[in-house]
């Protein structure tokens, strides 16, 4: 709430450069306001009496937008990659992927296992969970399972994330 906008009885007011200039009626502090050439700006609504303070309302928002940006600069964001697996899957094959989920848990993304069963496969499911467990043993060096296997329509997914 800016100016005009805050309707409290009483207010507690600090000044442009942090000094605390006790607790007077809105009418007074939008009067300060005014004669230092600032607006009234409500920084803490909750507190008992509200908390306003005597600044350029245009630079403090440009502040926020700005530290804002500064915190979505320095996020990481983490993607899903998936790594899809079939029944009878070769040895070769097995390798192949497992150092394909190694290069993508080093870079700091998590990984989906999925096991997918077509046709007749689906009869083998309690068998095929092994090739899940193996995936991650050969992993656990760089991986954790955040999320054991588990039987989802006709495949059997399992997620990874690096090891901190």
């Amino acid at each position: 709430m800016v100016n005009e906008q805050i309707r409290d009885r009483e207010v507690r007011v600090v000044s442009s450069d942090g000094e605390q200039l006790g607790i007077m009626s809105a009418k007074e502090a939008m009067k300060l306001a005014r004669e230092a050439d600032l607006d009234l700006v409500k920084i803490a609504p909750r507190a008992k009496p509200p908390v306003v303070k005597i600044i350029d309302y245009g630079k403090y928002k440009y502040e926020l937008t700005r530290k804002e940006k500064e915190a979505k600069k320095k996020q990481k964001t983490i993607d899903v990659k998936e790594v899809r697996l079939s029944p009878n899957i070769d040895k070769n094959d097995l390798n192949t992927k497992i150092n394909q989920a190694r290069k993508f848990l080093s870079k700091g993304d998590k990984v989906k296992v999925t096991l997918r069963f077509r046709g007749r496969e689906l009869a083998h499911v309690n068998t095929s969970k092994v090739i899940l467990d193996e995936f991650a043993s050969v992993l656990e060096d760089v991986a954790v399972i955040d999320r054991k296997p588990k039987f989802e329509g006709r495949s059997m997914i399992m997620y990874l994330t690096q090891k901190r």
